[in-house]
């Protein structure tokens, strides 16, 4: 395994993150445990989940991930070797079922109340805003229009979590699905207020969504926020089994088709020309495709998730993966001519 730090903390992580926003739904708590206990053993540290999940979001099933982390914390004993993350949901139709109060303070407060509680841990190592508060073009989204019911309130936000950093629940802050206008609010109300600094953001980046590259990536490289890549595989598109017809019906696009943002003409075609690409340099498309991830100079962690125990192995194994330099021309002349298909 290969390691950095969390941005401005002496807080070592793993290159590869486990993310587990299955476990509940399409993994049962055997699994969750047992993916753990593997990527442990393998060297990763670094867990992540959310109040959130698992995914897709229901009230029934909001909070069942954290709980399987807690359960096999206190059955290994393991807090101590592993680096946790969670995050508090943000505001939509989609999470009125947890709390209809956005970020305010006591919202903050009652989110971490209720990880801690499902973790079974007295503190939490990074805490991310899921998304903005105010309407934004995330997830996909394209065609931006202003919010303009939305109060600017980053300032109250930082003080609401220096609380929480101050009572020793949580440790380091991060923002998720966040673009480069609020990182940098983030960043200058805390430089002028001397609050807690963002150290990560997590979004959605892989070779099918390089959007982060055009202005989130010089922030993250000047200003030392680290990237927390999720969807590195694009909802499993860059496995290539669904280009190959040998996904089984229980793969998460076929269970739940909804989440098409990876399905496009011009992201199946794309994946096509990335897999020969793989195969013609001795690769799967897996490895390749986190391996891309993995070696960009902006990404602290890639977060990788795996229904099953072999697609796990595979996953954490592209850590030992290097492109070569006329593997990433190869995939920057495919980008070139398919930039951003699922934006």
């Amino acid at each position: 395994m290969k390691y950095t730090k969390i941005p401005n903390t002496d807080i070592k992580v793993s290159k590869i993150c486990l993310g587990s926003m299955t476990w509940g739904n399409q993994n049962t708590e055997a699994e969750g445990h047992s993916q753990m206990d593997y990527a442990i053993d393998q060297g990763v540290n670094f867990i992540d989940t959310a109040e959130l999940y698992p995914v897709p979001a229901t009230a029934e099933m909001s909070g069942r991930t954290s709980k399987i982390i807690g359960t096999w914390l206190k059955k290994t004993g393991n807090r101590d070797k592993v680096v946790l993350a969670s995050k508090i949901a943000g505001g939509g139709d989609y999470t009125a079922h947890i709390r209809t109060t956005g970020f305010s303070s006591n919202a903050i407060k009652e989110a971490i109340d209720l990880e801690l509680e499902r973790l079974q841990t007295d503190y939490i190592d990074l805490f991310q805003l899921h998304w903005p508060e105010r309407d934004t073009n995330r997830f996909g989204v394209r065609n931006y229009k202003l919010d303009t019911k939305w109060e600017d309130n980053f300032k109250e936000v930082l003080h609401s979590l220096e609380t929480e950093i101050k009572a020793g629940r949580i440790r380091n802050i991060g923002i998720s699905n966040e673009n480069s206008w609020g990182t940098m609010r983030y960043l200058e109300e805390s430089k002028q207020h001397n609050l807690p600094r963002v150290a990560t953001i997590q979004n959605a980046y892989s070779m099918l969504t390089r959007t982060f590259e055009t202005d989130l990536a010089e922030v993250a490289l000047r200003e030392n926020v680290g990237l927390l890549a999720y969807s590195p595989m694009a909802f499993g598109v860059l496995s290539g089994k669904y280009i190959k017809g040998n996904a089984s019906d229980e793969a998460r696009l076929k269970l739940f088709p909804r989440f098409a943002r990876y399905s496009s003409e011009q992201s199946t075609e794309a994946a096509k020309r990335y897999l020969k690409i793989a195969e013609d340099n001795n690769m799967t498309l897996a490895q390749m495709s986190l391996a891309f991830v993995n070696q960009q100079p902006f990404v602290t962690s890639t977060i990788i998730g795996a229904t099953k125990l072999e697609q796990l192995k595979e996953n954490i194994g592209s850590i030992g993966v290097t492109l070569s330099d006329e593997v990433l021309t190869q995939i920057n002349e495919v980008h070139n001519v398919i930039p951003n298909p699922a934006t």
